[in-house]
């Protein structure tokens, strides 16, 4: 049973927050199966179990409600790979954990990705602008890492980091589109052994200076 399914279940009054996750997830779901332009109103209304009042009482329209769920999958992502680069002071098994982060957001049944990196709506500048600042927040954390343990000036780090986060993205999707060729850990794996490799070749300063 789906949190929407037990929220029908339930009926009566919400608090604000709750209904709003509620009407979010129902958005979700059918944005992600039906791609923007499709997709209504009023089948996210019947989706969350609700009147279409009440969902314009939250969103007062079909755009600025996809906004509001693109935000909150993008910042997702970003909470993710941040906790992936904190988790350990190992450079390698940051690349490993950073791997993780973007498979598992792609992985995820709810489909969040889709509206992050395939989205039909991105002539949208609102939304390529969203878009764009999710890949750049994310090669902003890691060069912030590259920078530090390298020495390397600024823009070399964050272009660095800007082709890993980019390689993490692309081999995500790519992963989850082929189904199960490749076991995930496999997979996870191949591509933080290729980054690893890559990276690793920028020594850091305490070794260049030993």
């Amino acid at each position: 049973m789906t949190a929407i399914d037990d929220a029908r279940q339930r009926g009566g009054r919400m608090p604000r927050i709750a209904r709003r996750r509620q009407l979010l997830a129902a958005a979700q779901e059918v944005f992600v199966a039906q791609g923007y332009h499709s997709a209504a109103m009023d089948d996210i209304a019947d989706r969350a179990g609700v009147s279409k009042p009440v969902l314009y009482q939250h969103f007062p329209g079909k755009r600025e409600l996809y906004l509001a769920l693109l935000d909150e999958s993008a910042d997702a992502l970003v909470e993710a790979v941040r906790r992936a680069l904190a988790s350990t002071t190992d450079n390698k098994q940051r690349v490993l954990a950073t791997m993780q982060a973007y498979f598992s957001f792609v992985e995820d049944q709810r489909g969040a990705f889709k509206l992050v990196f395939e989205s039909d709506l991105t002539g949208e500048v609102a939304v390529r602008e969203r878009v764009d600042e999710v890949g750049h927040t994310c090669a902003e954390a890691i060069s912030e890492i590259i920078a530090e343990d390298t020495g390397l000036p600024a823009a070399e780090s964050k272009l660095l980091a800007a082709g890993l986060a980019g390689i993490a993205q692309v081999t995500a999707r790519t992963w989850a589109a082929g189904g199960d060729s490749i076991p995930r850990e496999a997979a996870i794996n191949l591509v933080a052994s290729l980054v690893w490799r890559g990276i690793s070749g920028f020594p850091r300063k305490d070794e260049r200076h030993s």
